[in-house]
């Protein structure tokens, strides 16, 4: 008896969850293809999700995507268990975010702003799955959907380099005159691109 309640009680958060994310659907106009592809997830999957066809996915991973289009904590999924070591949102991120908040720009919008095969690559990056890229232009053509100016993200792709490079093991303190000129030199030719 006590197993029926339990699973009477996890059928109620998969139609919670569901209903959630068809609520979402339904409000943004947001297609479920779309959704889909934003998500790395089929489109028949997500009609399973929502017509409660399979219970709402368990995947931390798939949660954390879902959450980040829907602009909500994947917490509010009662399905959701957070994972054992910490996701990471490092500064780039945050200030990625306030940006899109300061343009008054839905994560729906932000993420059609790219074309359909990035938008899991940006989901990811919002999620602190994925680093920022480490290619300039990649990174200047989220900053041009946020309209921040090269000024602005130019240290952001700085100390993202300076990540890798000591992570590569290069030791920043004992290059600090290479590394200064080599960024220097980079600053002065991004910051001499048009905007």
């Amino acid at each position: 008896m006590v197993i029926k309640n339990k699973d009477k009680q996890k059928n109620n958060n998969v139609v919670k969850s569901s209903s959630k994310l068809s609520a979402f659907l339904e409000q943004t106009g947001l297609h479920k293809k779309d959704f889909a592809q934003m998500v790395g997830v089929t489109l028949s999957y997500v009609y399973n999700l929502i017509d409660d066809t399979i219970p709402f996915s368990t995947r931390s991973a798939t949660l954390e995507r879902i959450a980040v289009v829907m602009d909500i904590k994947p917490e509010e999924f009662a399905e959701y268990r957070i994972p054992q070591e910490p996701i990471v949102i490092d500064d780039t991120i945050e200030f990625l975010r306030k940006k899109q908040n300061d343009l008054g720009l839905s994560t729906v919008q932000f993420l059609k702003s790219f074309p359909r095969k990035k938008r899991i690559e940006i989901v990811d990056i919002m999620r602190g799955a994925l680093p920022i890229p480490l290619d300039w232009n990649e990174l200047k053509v989220i900053g041009n959907v946020l309209q921040i100016s090269n000024k602005e993200l130019y240290p952001y792709w700085e100390n993202r380099l300076k990540e890798v490079m000591s992570v590569a093991g290069m030791n920043l303190r004992e290059n600090k005159m290479l590394i200064d000129k080599m960024f220097n030199c980079a600053e002065k030719q991004i910051l001499s691109q048009n905007e």
